[in-house]
């Protein structure tokens, strides 16, 4: 007897319907499972067997075969479990009838109860796509699918539960989530107002967010370069429905979604180990899953103490800051993860950390300098947009009156109406804030006058500018004007912009 029930699985970050077929005949006991499952789909047999036996459903002592289709795509996960144990109770007529219209999903444990399973809500976004009307999934999963509107999602938690479900012995209610109770006002913790001095390298981080730009610092210890980074997201605008469902689907995907979050709706701010592998950082591995970069994509990457950092690892940023994705190729498939990220590196200038500091005296000597600080290539730093010098706080600093520091909601309103005037500025050309101009747009968006262009000129070669150096320059200089409400960019804005370049000659004199 064969009965199909339908599953799904994750190719990238989006699902896909997956046929579950399940034969049942007479011959020599066996079970098996076809349709280029990984390991954990082969393990499914034992669970499954357990799952039925220990619910107190009859499993057949027959030939069993199942086939996940499509048979050629690579299927991985524990999630076609119980759509394998509806498949076999329906053959053997223990289950009267399959709902139509309705997916199966959930991971199975020895005693029948229903697991936990990764990727639920691209797969719940895949199935409105295929007008799939029902879900059935795991209890703990339930939330996370009922993001997605116009589908009824029945969250259960036992084998016997789907069992009695589909038989009409008992009923479940379908979940529902008010999506609007996730956007509330955010609340942080920590706040630039915390912060004492530094209001140059606050400005950076000011222009940064607003234009959505890459930031590097330089500083020796102790001068407050990581706890600025921790609160930049404070200063980020809000999140959007669309931009929130994108994260969560990475997240749920990569198996990150933090306990008892539905949808992620904060500024991701991810700040991995210097120690941390190349395939971790970009992405990959031998069934490959999303990498640190596109765990914070809308959101920040945080490389603190990059020079500590494998340079293998750090030359693979070039391509998702420069395209906005990763692509990873196996010989199955090929897998496209994106990764609009803004990157925030923090570095010492050389190995004791004091070189240039009129505090301390640096111990290094030229070579181990020059060493030091050749870990960062140039294509890499060319990619940064701002590069800040960040100088320790004088002592007196601390005791003076800090009653008229800014918070960070006060600078974020700043940053939300600059985004504003870009979103409007790009409406329908694909382009949400400044760093993401291409070549052929700067010219129309970032005019400069002939006054200007003579200034910059002058710079070109001092600061040993590139061609994306200097476009960088015109778009950090953009979200400047931007930020002050002028249609036009000024003189005074490049100025400001070329400022952020200066680091160049001081640390990466090339």
């Amino acid at each position: 007897m064969l009965s199909i029930i339908k599953s799904m699985s994750i190719m990238g970050i989006n699902g896909y319907i997956v046929h579950v077929e399940v034969d049942i005949s007479n011959g020599l006991p066996s079970f098996d499972i076809v349709g280029l499952g990984d390991t954990e789909v082969k393990e499914s047999r034992d669970r499954v067997r357990a799952a039925i036996k220990n619910s107190g459903l009859e499993f057949p002592i027959k030939k069993i075969t199942v086939n996940l289709a499509p048979a050629d795509i690579k299927k991985e996960g524990t999630a076609f479990d119980l759509p394998i144990a509806i498949g076999i109770l329906s053959c053997t007529e223990q289950i009267k009838a399959i709902p139509d219209n309705t997916v199966f999903l959930g991971e199975l444990s020895l005693d029948g109860s229903v697991r936990t399973v990764k990727g639920i809500l691209p797969m719940a976004i895949a199935a409105k796509e295929n007008k799939i009307k029902f879900m059935v999934l795991p209890d703990s999963n339930a939330n996370e699918a009922a993001v997605v509107k116009d589908i009824s999602v029945y969250p259960v938690k036992s084998l016997c539960e789907v069992v009695k479900f589909i038989n009409g012995e008992s009923i479940i209610e379908p979940v529902k989530v008010d999506i609007s109770g996730y956007f509330k006002k955010t609340h942080y913790d920590i706040d630039f107002s915390e912060v004492v001095g530094q209001e140059n390298v606050k400005r950076a981080f000011e222009i940064a967010a607003a234009g959505g730009h890459n930031l590097a610092m330089v500083g020796p210890p102790g001068s407050g370069k990581t706890m600025l980074a921790r609160r930049f997201p404070t200063i980020l605008p809000d999140m959007t429905l669309e931009e929130a469902l994108e994260v969560t689907k990475i997240h749920s995907i990569a198996g990150t979604l933090p306990d008892n979050i539905s949808l992620i709706t904060n500024r991701v701010f991810r700040a991995p180990h210097h120690t941390i592998s190349t395939v971790s950082l970009i992405g990959g591995g031998r069934y490959p899953k999303p990498g640190e970069v596109s765990l914070a994509h809308y959101g920040v990457l945080f490389l603190d103490e990059l020079p500590e950092f494998r340079k293998d690892a750090l030359e693979v940023l070039r391509q998702p800051l420069e395209d906005e994705f990763v692509t990873i190729t196996r010989v199955n498939a090929t897998y496209t993860y994106p990764s609009k990220f803004m990157l925030i590196t923090a570095m010492n200038p050389c190995p004791c950390g004091y070189y240039g500091d009129e505090t301390h005296e640096c111990k290094c000597t030229p070579n181990e300098i020059r060493r030091y600080q050749n870990k960062i290539s140039g294509p890499l730093l060319d990619r940064i947009d701002l590069h800040v010098e960040v100088s320790p706080v004088l002592k007196d600093k601390y005791f003076e009156d800090e009653g008229n520091v800014e918070t960070s909601e006060q600078i974020r309103e700043r940053v939300s109406m600059a985004r504003k005037i870009q979103l409007q500025r790009y409406y329908g050309t694909g382009i949400y804030f400044n760093s993401q101009l291409k070549n052929n747009m700067i010219k129309k968006y970032c005019k400069i006058d002939v006054k200007t262009t003579e200034m910059v000129k002058n710079f070109f070669d001092r600061l040993g500018l590139s061609a994306r150096g200097f476009n960088k320059i015109l778009k950090v200089s953009r979200t400047i004007a931007d930020l002050e409400g002028c249609k036009n960019i000024k003189y005074e804005h490049v100025a400001e912009a070329l400022q952020y370049r200066n680091l160049n000659n001081k640390y990466w004199n090339r």
